[in-house]
């Protein structure tokens, strides 16, 4: 376990492109309502997006008093860590996996986390050498798969669950994103990306569908000027959805058994 946290929880997706940080950071947001101490540390080492949907200025860096470790950003009371905070945003990350692996293992262990109740990881898309790192690593108390309901992410949603249950991490459970379209002009709804996925994903590997999001290009517009939906329309639909999301992962956490990390060999 990291210094400082007391639950991790992973946010994955078996592919790009689902809303995974949007979840990741409005899920944080919603727990801190719950009045628990919350970081995130952006996992995503090649495409690190939660600096911009936190509105972090480009010109703040961690502080480092001891040129070992790095205090963590915070905004809107959310403790952060990012490779995009050590780099500059535009310089592409051209490593190998082992090197991104290894930036991702430095930023869990040298971040000084203050004293958190929870720390979500935004994870990267798929099931390659952070994932294992984080596996072999860290004691993760569970994990958040997001989807959307067409058919190719649902595929790969399977396999992060897959993932996860084969390094015995508990899946907490699936939250389905983009379930649904309103039309802004006549309120038509409309499932563009099919229905029902969530739920039968859920159901196929006896775990929970936490919640549906809509998709909304309001959503999108709020995320990219750092203003997360669950802060900036608190009273709002999408909010209550978060909130609902986040009061099961926490019940879930706090009544798992407190258990010793397993120990996990991969193949040679």
């Amino acid at each position: 376990m990291a210094n400082g946290v007391k639950h991790i929880i992973a946010v994955a997706s078996g592919k790009g492109g689902v809303g995974k940080s949007t979840v990741t950071a409005n899920l944080a947001l919603a727990m801190a309502k719950l009045g628990q101490r919350v970081g995130i540390l952006d996992a995503d080492i090649y495409g690190p997006s939660q600096a911009q949907m936190f509105a972090v200025p480009a010109s703040q860096k961690p502080r480092s008093e001891d040129g070992q470790s790095f205090d963590p950003l915070t905004a809107h009371g959310i403790q952060l860590m990012s490779m995009a905070f050590l780099v500059d945003q535009k310089t592409p990350m051209i490593w190998r996996g082992p090197m991104a692996s290894g930036a991702f293992q430095q930023l869990l262990d040298q971040t000084r986390w203050d004293n958190l109740d929870f720390l979500f990881i935004d994870m990267p898309p798929g099931t390659g050498d952070i994932q294992l790192t984080m596996a072999q690593k860290v004691k993760v108390s569970g994990a958040v798969i997001v989807t959307t309901p067409q058919d190719i992410a649902l595929l790969d949603a399977k396999r992060g669950i897959e993932m996860f249950r084969q390094v015995k991490i508990p899946v907490l459970g699936v939250v389905e994103n983009m379930s649904l379209h309103t039309c802004s002009s006549c309120g038509h709804t409309e499932p563009v990306f099919g229905e029902g996925g969530g739920e039968r994903i859920a159901s196929e590997y006896q775990t929970d569908l936490l919640g549906q999001l809509p998709l909304s290009l309001h959503i999108r517009q709020q995320m990219d000027i750092g203003q997360p939906v669950v802060i900036s329309e608190p009273e709002g639909q999408v909010a209550a959805i978060f909130a609902t999301i986040a009061a099961q992962v926490k019940e879930k956490v706090e009544a798992a058994p407190e258990e010793q990390a397993p120990e996990i060999v991969f193949g040679e």
